[in-house]
């Protein structure tokens, strides 16, 4: 869900801060209002979830001062400046200053509201932003996104803390979808680099003379980048689709490698997507570079062998989906649970991703099937699904954990809601919980 916007009206006037509040109310907004700069100060701090609406003329702390003392704290703050009629200098410099934009009294509600609409969309992306940074750069928070109690996830995770922690490159390889590019993150994020720089580039993307700029330089002055071995210089630099680098750049890569020694100041990832069949990267890339690059290698395992992995990523992408949408999340029947757990997965979690936002959407409307949307992906996939390569046994085993874990979510983690809703008698539903590695408190709250 988008965090709710906040605006901050500042001015004197007890009457222009109330006709302003009501307004931008009116319009939907979340107002607060401070008499002075001084009182706006003590609650403005660098991360407000908003943007705020100040007079330039007040007594003590007058708006320009404020301005500025609001561009020290958070320089992407967007500031909206009421000036006096035919005050036009004093606007010039509230922009120069770091002003957002300016209202001339007597200003038009309208105008205000198309501002205030603007000015919280970039707070908005700002706040998603540093949001988001921040969760690359925590080793703890990103480590949990890699969902999964199967053994090829907790590998995985061990191989992660143990590469992390090494100075040598790294080649990340694996099936389109599995996840790569959140690895490469998780490396980065639990190492000694995690407060550097992280700088990607799609090899994929870019035109050969393009990419040997981007990654080597040298950039046109009209350039806001530094080439990539420079932006990215003591932190990680990772190649995506390295394998679509040309002979000459495999060479000038293994040189800039070659130049900084062992360890090496700055980490290079290379990310595979090799889709040729019979194809590795080792097959494409030149051999000096490809075991420097595959000296500490992970190998990302596909979504088919992660059991019933693909069941709890799917309740957590159902549920994410559904909460977005604003409706309530698909029900996964016992021969549905079976079909998610056999189907091939060619686009492995990407391809989960869509098929569980379809059956958001599909249940919001009252029609279709999960059965249907496997096989809108998979033409050969037969509508009545077998047991062939597991024991019954297990496809009923992750069906009931599934059960409980969604049962359990829903009610907050509520023993007896959930007793009384899936009719098992407590000591029963304790056994099941222990068996299949529940626990209440991960439910509260």
């Amino acid at each position: 869900m988008a965090q709710a916007m906040k605006i901050a009206i500042v001015d004197d006037e007890q009457d222009m801060r109330q006709s302003i509040s009501q307004w931008l109310a009116l319009s939907g907004y979340d107002t607060e209002t401070f008499a002075s700069a001084e009182d706006a100060l003590k609650t403005l701090g660098p991360d407000y979830p908003g943007i705020v609406i100040s007079d330039i003329k007040m007594p003590g702390m007058d708006g320009m001062q404020f301005l500025k003392k609001l561009m020290g704290t958070d320089s992407s703050l967007p500031v909206i400046m009421i000036t006096g009629h035919g005050d036009v200098p004093m606007a010039v410099e509230a922009m120069r200053v770091g002003a957002f934009d300016f209202l001339e009294k007597p200003f038009n509600p309208d105008r205000m509201s198309e501002l205030a609409k603007r000015a919280t969309g970039a707070r908005r992306l700002t706040l998603d932003t540093r949001a988001l940074r921040r969760e690359l750069s925590d080793g703890g928070q990103i480590m949990k996104k890699l969902i999964g109690t199967s053994p090829v996830m907790d590998r995985l995770r061990e191989d992660i803390l143990d590469l992390g922690q090494a100075d040598g490159h790294v080649l990340i390889d694996g099936e389109t979808g599995t996840g790569k590019t959140l690895v490469a993150h998780a490396l980065h994020a639990v190492g000694s680099r995690a407060g550097k720089k992280f700088v990607l580039v799609s090899c994929a993307a870019w035109e050969e003379d393009a990419l040997a700029k981007r990654l080597f330089g040298p950039m046109q002055p009209e350039d806001s980048m530094l080439p990539a071995v420079e932006e990215a210089r003591g932190g990680t630099l990772v190649l995506e689709d390295v394998e679509a680098l040309s002979e000459a750049l495999q060479a000038k890569l293994l040189s800039f490698i070659n130049e900084q020694g062992i360890p090496g100041e700055t980490r290079i990832i290379g990310i595979s997507n090799l889709q040729e069949a019979g194809k590795t990267s080792e097959d494409v890339l030149r051999a000096d570079l490809f075991y420097r690059l595959a000296a500490l290698r992970i190998t990302v395992p596909p979504l088919r062998q992660r059991g019933e992995d693909i069941l709890t990523l799917f309740t957590r992408l159902s549920e994410q989906f559904s909460e977005e949408y604003g409706c309530d999340a698909p029900q996964v029947t016992a021969q549905e649970a079976a079909q998610l757990l056999q189907a091939p997965w060619p686009g492995n979690v990407r391809q989960l991703i869509n098929v569980a936002e379809r059956a958001v959407l599909q249940s919001r409307r009252g029609s279709g099937t999960i059965a249907s949307l496997l096989m809108s992906d998979h033409e050969d996939m037969q509508p009545v699904m077998t047991t062939e390569g597991k024991p019954l046994k297990e496809y009923v085993e992750a069906f009931e954990r599934m059960l409980i874990d969604n049962t359990m979510r829903r009610h907050k983690g509520s023993i007896a809601s959930v007793m009384d809703e899936l009719c098992l008698p407590r000591r029963t539903l304790n056994e099941k919980m222990a068996k299949y590695g529940l626990q209440r408190s991960d439910y509260l709250g």
